[in-house]
């Protein structure tokens, strides 16, 4: 049977499928919910926004009951001047008691629990409130009796039309409430000027309908405007959730990258081991054979397999040291054994290593060093590692014949840099990342199959990085490459200045009391 092992493109291209299916799944999740609502729904909204439509009258009421008591008790008192006071009294109770009745529901239905309750009996019970406080108001005239006075009746008209304008803003978020309390007002300013003169009747109602019309026209007005932000607000949640779902997601995602890439260190680093001690043995077998210590071979044949078996367990032997180094990096294990070096002088050392394989692919080797520097306080290992990388990949990529400059000097914020250039084909622009990238590998390195592992520059960047600096890689295709490694200023030792020796002082005599003779 076989079994089809999957890849890491398949995989993530699954793991893509499965959070759009999740996504979509979610955003028809909320669709069909959205639905749901407005079919049992009686006005055709989400539950949600009538619930908060429904909140924002009581609240409303309940906050503007404190201004509308001592109005009430201001107009019960007025009404004194052309009426009886137990008439007065009569319709100031009627409305207290309307204003009353409304804040109770109110404040029971804040209460409620929405998840539970019948949502379309409690909006009808607070459309009936409003008509019920509308009403007592609109009840002012038959109770207190219409004024003779043309002043007094036009102040009842205005008190009246302000309890309209009142009505209509705070219950906006309930259009039916708004149009049924209309229905009293508009009672009120027909008796109101029923009785007077027909240019006058006719005047004072255009102008009273209209500014009625006026406020349920506002009310309409900032009912669209609070559904617009119930809208806006709902979208925001949604979008927060999608937000917080997607962050989560990425925090999952990155704890398992985290995870993967301390497995992949980890495993790396053991086989790595693993490896090293039966390639010894092939190395150290080899080295005795091909050397001939127990006697000859016997067989040119035989000697020429044994050199083959040598140099490629000597090459895998530095692939693995290679990727051991790297993964001890990645893992933050590598620690730097810091002390104060001579850069100059560490370079030149890895020259003179490299000059005999320089010598042998026919390149010529030339250094500008610049002497007499501050030392450095780095890790000596670390940067001999560096230098010979960045030597041996210019050795390695560069054609018979060319040349490599390797300079040492100061940077221009006070720090010190390692340059290694040459007069190679060069490296396509695109392709710099991808030489820089753990294992990566140029098209011109594969096209010529050239040895190598991808991991020199890589280890080269991490181990600069480390001291905190910089790997920097110019290269131009035809022209060559320059590989500068810059250290910080805060590597730099600075000299200090001498130390005077301190003055000579003048030696102090201590007299010792004499000590007197025993008697």
């Amino acid at each position: 049977m076989d079994h089809h092992l999957p890849t890491a493109a398949e995989l993530e291209r699954k793991q893509l499928a499965a959070e759009r299916a999740s996504t979509n799944r979610r955003g028809l999740q909320r669709a069909v919910k959205d639905v749901r609502e407005k079919i049992t729904s009686a006005s055709g909204l989400n539950r949600a926004f009538e619930i908060e439509l429904a909140r924002e009258f009581a609240l409303n009421h309940n906050s503007a009951a404190l201004a509308i008591i001592p109005f009430t008790m201001v107009i019960a008192g007025a009404s004194l001047t052309w009426t009886h006071p137990t008439r007065a009294f009569i319709w100031l109770a009627l409305a207290l008691a309307a204003l009353g009745v409304q804040m109770m529901v109110c404040k029971d239905f804040l209460a409620l629990d929405y998840s539970t309750a019948d949502l379309s009996k409690w909006v009808k019970r607070l459309i009936a409130t409003e008509l019920l406080f509308v009403a007592s108001w609109a009840s002012l005239p038959m109770i207190v009796s219409i004024p003779e006075g043309e002043v007094i009746r036009v102040f009842l008209l205005f008190a009246v039309m302000v309890i309209g304008a009142v009505s209509a803003v705070l219950a906006h978020t309930l259009p039916n409430a708004v149009y049924i309390a209309a229905a009293p007002i508009a009672g009120v300013i027909i008796q109101l000027v029923v009785d007077r003169q027909h240019s006058e009747r006719w005047m004072i109602a255009a102008l009273c309908f209209t500014a009625l019309l006026l406020f349920v026209g506002l009310a309409n007005r900032l009912y669209s405007t609070s559904l617009e932000n119930l809208r806006a607000r709902a979208e925001k949640d949604d979008l927060f959730a999608e937000v917080q779902h997607a962050n989560d997601r990425l925090q999952e995602a990155t704890r398992r990258a985290e995870e993967a890439n301390a497995a992949k260190s980890r495993f790396l680093a053991t086989m790595s081991h693993e490896l090293r001690t039966p390639l010894n043995a092939i190395l150290g077998f080899s080295e005795v054979i091909k050397n001939e210590l127990f006697g000859p071979v016997g067989n040119e044949q035989y000697k020429s397999y044994i050199e083959d078996i040598h140099r490629s367990g000597e090459h895998l032997l530095a692939l693995i040291n290679e990727v051991l180094d790297l993964s001890r990096i990645e893992a933050g294990k590598h620690e730097l054994l810091e002390e104060a070096i001579d850069l100059a002088s560490v370079v030149d050392d890895s020259l003179r290593l490299l000059e005999i394989r320089a010598a042998n692919r026919g390149l010529k080797l030339h250094s500008i060093l610049t002497e007499q520097m501050p030392r450095l306080w780095a890790d000596e290992r670390a940067v001999r590692q560096i230098t010979l990388n960045l030597i041996s990949n210019a050795i390695k990529f560069t054609h018979q014949g060319a040349e490599i400059l390797v300079k040492v000097g100061w940077t221009a914020s006070g720090g010190q840099y390692i340059s290694v250039k040459d007069n190679g084909p060069g490296i396509p622009e695109n392709e710099i990342d991808t030489v820089l990238s753990t294992f990566g590998r140029g098209s011109r390195a594969i096209k010529n199959a050239d040895q190598g592992s991808g991991l020199g520059l890589p280890i080269v960047k991490s181990l600069i990085e480390l001291h905190g600096g910089a790997l920097m890689l110019r290269s131009r295709l035809r022209e060559g490459t320059e590989a500068i490694v810059m250290f910080p200023p805060t590597r730099v030792i600075a000299a200090m200045a001498a130390v005077k020796p301190p003055a000579p002082q003048p030696d102090i005599i201590v007299k010792q009391p004499r000590r007197g003779r025993a008697a």
